[in-house]
């Protein structure tokens, strides 16, 4: 089962939880978004001392997130096993054993940061029993619709020229545009719409730098401006 970031976080809100997330790719944002919500709410917090296990890659072989997958919960109906880096670790591959039959009740999280995984007989048996995920960069024309997609998402409105000067000034890393975000969301309330001014008091844009204002000192031969 291959989906979207969106879909499965509908998902998981849903608490339709499934054995496997096997989450890949060089776009680390979506893959720790989903793999954080998962550790926040699978479980509540009075299970999670027993019943939620976190490994590295570079820490564990497969044997090691075997036996813990394999595992049963202690008075819960899940547990949750979380593999971070998982591009650390030795004969990923090895995990095809459990994948082949994973315990249904884990919930296994693989997370494959920076590049895609390769391994086809892996992706297709996690598809098989769970979800698999591939979490591409953003194209740089698909930024503007996302941030404002994701800014709706908070309960919030934004006006095409504040994304335009957030992108602008940001760039097109996907983290670091969430992160302004959320200190954004901080000083403004639900439904506001985000505009201009929003973004230069509190992402820190000196107005004289504003793209706007670039543009107009480019349009005047402003040089003295333009390289400040």
């Amino acid at each position: 089962m291959a989906t979207t970031h969106q879909q499965i976080l509908q998902s998981l809100r849903k608490k339709d939880f499934k054995p496997v997330y096997f989450l890949h790719g060089p776009e680390p944002y979506f893959i720790d978004s989903i793999e954080k919500f998962i550790e926040e709410n699978a479980l509540p917090e009075e299970q999670k001392a027993f019943n939620q296990i976190i490994l590295y890659g570079k820490d564990v072989d497969a044997n090691t997130v075997i036996d813990n997958a394999r595992r049963f919960p202690m008075m819960a109906e899940h547990q949750v096993v979380i593999l971070r880096e998982a591009q650390m670790m030795r004969e990923l591959k090895d995990l095809e054993t459990y994948l082949q039959q994973p315990q249904p009740s884990t919930i296994l999280v693989i997370c494959h940061k920076h590049k895609n995984f390769t391994g086809k007989k892996l992706i297709d048996l996690a598809s098989k029993t769970g979800v698999v995920f591939e979490s591409k960069k953003l194209y740089e024309n698909q930024v503007f619709d996302w941030v404002q997609d994701h800014i709706r998402s908070l309960g919030y409105d934004i006006t095409s020229h504040a994304t335009n000067l957030l992108i602008e000034y940001l760039g097109t890393d996907v983290s670091v545009i969430v992160l302004e975000l959320e200190k954004l969301a901080l000083h403004l309330e639900k439904g506001v719409t985000i505009n201009e001014e929003h973004i230069e008091e509190y992402v820190g844009i000196s107005r004289e730098y504003n793209v706007f204002e670039l543009n107009k000192a480019l349009g005047l031969r402003d040089i003295a401006k333009v390289s400040r």
